[in-house]
């Protein structure tokens, strides 16, 4: 399986020097004297066998005041936006189950203790076409949307030259495996609402890119240049139940969402499976150190269908009448032998044979 290859990239706009930050799917450029960073991101994958589809969500800081986004996608690809009530369905519908566990013993913070309580490769390429080619350009809402074809990173470096961004080089670096495949560019310049002193801030709009496809990846090869720690959480809308092929670097893949979709799903959710994806796939995973990550997650079909919910549980101490089980048993424990010696004691006094006093003289009569 391989297909979708989704770089993200965030470059202001102007004299970009300072290094890539990266986050999950992509890389982030802040401009000279701005920053901009990741406070959550989320990504929806689509696909039926033929044709996949990424939706992503950003929440962005900083103070940037323009931006761009570049990724790459192995065929000539559909840009829209997407719609917000899509994650929050996805989070409800993929929410763990909350269970009680009712235990035995105190344990800290219960009586008579007062301490506190303290789980790649890209898909085949189109056929070259020489430096930078523009195939459409859209604007949708705040964003002016560019697509385009490089046949190498110097070639894509010079056209964002000339439309006042500046390809960092390390990132440039990054981007050659993707040049050698030949595939094409998803460009998307954008600006916060309102006056020009605004700056990038807050949930940006999420945008819809689609393409064909004949296999499933997910792009992670731009996160090598992150700094931090990251965290995948991802959607995966297929036929079946779907899993990475190896770890690629991280922790191991955690599944915490595994189920057929029904017929009351959510309308964004229906909307955005269509009607052959019909599973839902929910996976996090752990990036220690990112400078580990070998490539780009490969999808593919688990072994089985078998449903599957993360359930959290809730420890309480177990309680009789109000009163903790312990205490009924220990108390009881202590209780019944005394109870059955009093018992005992009085059952052996009752059987026990009592003597018959000495008859009573009685004296005769006086005449």
């Amino acid at each position: 399986m391989s297909a979708v290859l989704l770089a993200l990239l965030v470059l202001l706009l102007g004299s970009l020097i300072r290094p890539a930050y990266a986050c999950g799917c992509g890389a982030m450029v802040p401009g000279e004297g701005s920053s901009i960073s990741v406070d959550r991101e989320l990504s929806a994958v689509r696909w039926d066998g033929r044709r996949q589809e990424i939706a992503m969500s950003l929440s962005v800081r900083g103070d940037a005041r323009e931006a761009a986004w570049i990724m790459p996608v192995p065929s000539r690809a559909d840009v829209r936006l997407g719609d917000r009530a899509l994650f929050d369905e996805l989070a409800e519908l993929t929410a763990p189950i909350h269970k009680k566990r009712f235990y035995f013993w105190p344990r800290e913070g219960d009586f008579p203790f007062s301490a506190e309580e303290s789980d790649g490769g890209g898909a085949g390429a189109p056929e070259r076409t020489p430096p930078v080619g523009v195939t459409g350009r859209d604007r949708l809402g705040p964003f002016d949307v560019a697509r385009l074809t490089a046949a190498d990173p110097d070639a894509l470096a010079d056209w964002l030259r000339k439309e006042g961004f500046r390809l960092p080089d390390r990132l440039s670096r990054e981007l050659r495996p993707y040049v050698d495949q030949g595939w094409q560019y998803v460009a998307v310049r954008l600006a916060p609402d309102g006056d020009g002193d605004a700056t990038l801030g807050g949930l940006l709009e999420p945008l819809r890119i689609s393409f064909a496809s004949d296999r499933l990846v997910y792009p992670m090869r731009l996160s090598r240049l992150a700094a931090q720690p990251q965290k995948l959480d991802l959607y995966v809308l297929a036929a079946h139940r779907m899993e990475p092929r190896s770890a690629i670097g991280g922790y191991l893949p955690d599944v915490t969402y595994a189920n057929r979709l029904k017929g009351t799903a959510a309308p964004a959710v229906r909307s955005f499976a269509g009607a052959e994806a019909t599973y839902l796939t929910a996976i996090e995973q752990q990036f220690p150190h990112p400078a580990e990550i070998s490539g780009d997650h490969e999808l593919r079909r688990a072994a089985s269908d078998a449903p599957y919910q993360h359930v959290v549980y809730h420890d309480e101490l177990l309680l009789w009448a109000g009163v903790p089980a312990w205490m009924v048993t220990v108390g009881g424990a202590v209780l019944l032998p005394l109870l059955a010696l009093f018992v005992w004691r009085r059952v052996v006094r009752a059987r026990r044979p009592v003597t018959p006093p000495p008859p009573v003289w009685t004296p005769p009569p006086l005449n």
